[in-house]
């Protein structure tokens, strides 16, 4: 007996089946972008989470690739947030700033 709530798993033409997963979607923000300090969770050392920049993730990843290039550090792309190892806020703040974007230091 075959149910209508049954999924097809597997088939031998193309393998494992999967459900096609739709890319999340973008979040706007109100067109500023946040540069705060976090040390927690990082046995205090510190690293600035610069939040609502509005890209996509090729277009974050790149970014933070050209900002881990001028300020000689690490970091990563964490959902759409870039995390830029350091302390150095204020040129983080003059490299996006020369980007034409609207840049506030947020949190201590």
């Amino acid at each position: 007996m075959i149910s209508n709530d049954s999924q097809l798993v597997y088939s031998t033409d193309a393998g494992r089946i999967t459900q096609p997963q739709d890319a999340p979607a973008v979040p706007s923000g109100d067109g500023i972008v946040r540069i705060k300090m976090e040390r927690k969770g990082r046995k205090g050392k510190g690293a600035m989470v610069i939040t609502g920049l509005g890209l996509d993730a090729a277009a974050l990843k790149k970014l933070a690739g050209e900002l881990k290039k001028k300020l000689g550090c690490g970091g990563s792309v964490k959902g759409f947030d870039i995390e830029i190892q350091g302390d150095d806020r204020a040129k983080v703040k003059a490299l996006l700033e020369q980007k034409a974007y609207t840049v506030k230091l947020a949190g201590g």
